[in-house]
């Protein structure tokens, strides 16, 4: 499937199960990026404005970069109160922003679906002068618990492509999308606490998992509610990511 139409009939899962990002991801586009409420930032790839928002409450000017008509939607109206957003519709590879024209381009939870190196050849254009490029993940922890073996092993049985598209792919390409500058990593950490209902919506958002009519999507939730079951302590069940932010300026 097309990267860009993936997550389309994934919204209404995507805007409520998804996790957020750590504070000290914003903090250090503030320390070491030079983010200020002066700033011009264009968030590539935006989706539903998740990444965006704690962009947009720093005071800085925001474009938010969404190909995806239906995550773009989502993001306008999730976004709608912020008088410093402007929604585009563009891609990675072509923002349709000016030449020059931001202090920073992020991207959250995104750039494993980009032509890198055309990505980078867009970033350096918009980008004004001495200008940060920054690349965001949150991971998954996979295998520091039971539960999280187990539910790693749910994707790999039941998912549709999951092998093929698990960003960490991507991430072995970072050092070369950044060359030949420096670029630097930082890692944080955030959890999501989840009832079952956000147990499976948390599943449900992710475009590697079958949907209704799937051979597999009924065996797979039955799997699911067993691993609940044997692992919620009060009513949940914890997910816990490393948020790994890459950053540098591109020449």
């Amino acid at each position: 499937m097309d990267a860009t139409q993936r997550f389309s009939s994934r919204v209404e899962n995507y805007v409520r199960f998804r996790p957020g990002y750590p504070p000290e991801a914003i903090q250090l586009l503030r320390d070491e990026c030079r983010l200020t409420a002066a700033s011009a930032v264009a968030d590539v790839a935006s989706g539903t404005g998740i990444f965006t928002r704690l962009l947009l409450e720093t005071g800085s000017r925001v474009f938010g970069v969404e190909p995806n008509a239906e995550m773009r939607k989502a993001g306008e109206e999730f976004l709608a109160s912020y008088s410093r957003f402007t929604s585009v519709d563009g891609t990675a590879e072509a923002t349709t922003l000016p030449e020059g024209s931001v202090d920073i381009v992020t991207t959250a939870q995104a750039a494993h679906w980009f032509d890198l190196a055309k990505a980078r050849a867009e970033f350096v254009r918009i980008l004004k002068p001495g200008g940060f490029a920054v690349l965001i993940w949150n991971e998954r922890s996979v295998d520091s618990t039971p539960f999280l073996r187990d539910y790693e092993q749910l994707l790999l049985t039941y998912g549709t492509d999951y092998k093929d598209v698990r960003h960490e792919r991507a991430t072995s390409n970072v050092h070369q999308f950044f060359s030949p500058t420096p670029h630097h990593e930082r890692t944080f950490e955030v959890s999501q606490h989840l009832d079952y209902e956000g147990l499976r919506g948390r599943l449900l958002s992710s475009s590697y998992v079958p949907h209704t009519g799937h051979e597999n999507y009924e065996p797979m939730l039955r799997e699911l509610g067993r691993l609940f079951a044997e692992n919620q302590v009060q009513g949940k069940v914890v997910l816990p990511y490393q948020t790994r932010v890459y950053y540098g300026q591109l020449q």
